[in-house]
């Protein structure tokens, strides 16, 4: 008797699973074709491909060199340049940019460094294609003009 049951009960067992293939089979497909539909691929807005530093309608950068992007990172990637400068009006010092440094080899695409910057002046890009040969190519100057 609990041979019978146990047959009925693999045979069901397998009933359910070619249930869930075929389910599955008569699905569309959403796989992509990305080299040949490189003109049409649309990236979600939320995916996170290099750290960027958007410039205004000026050219200028919201940077003010406060370099908590850079502590906030956990792996180094990110190296700035600051230098003081006293204006001449006011009289008052204020840190100046050189050089930001972001190596995009050691990003683990974390977000911390975007979410701790208080003037919104880094955000993610959705670019992806960074294939190179060399890994000193991987780390960009993001504040060139």
């Amino acid at each position: 008797m609990s041979y019978i049951k146990g047959i009925f009960k693999g045979l069901g067992s397998l009933l359910t699973g070619m249930k869930v293939t075929l389910g599955e089979f008569f699905t569309k497909k959403i796989t992509e074709r990305y080299p040949e539909n490189r003109a049409t691929l649309k990236m979600n807005e939320r995916f996170c491909g290099e750290l960027v530093m958007p410039a205004d309608a000026d050219g200028n950068n919201r940077c003010i060199a406060c370099g908590l992007c850079q502590m906030a990172c956990p792996n180094a990637s990110i190296r700035i340049t600051s230098e003081t400068v006293t204006d001449p009006e006011t009289g008052k010092s204020r840190k100046k940019l050189v050089r930001y440094e972001y190596d995009l080899g050691s990003c683990m695409f974390c977000h911390l460094c975007v979410n701790a910057c208080p003037h919104h002046a880094i955000e993610f890009s959705t670019n992806f294609e960074h294939a190179v040969f060399t890994r000193s190519k991987l780390v960009k100057i993001l504040n060139r003009q």
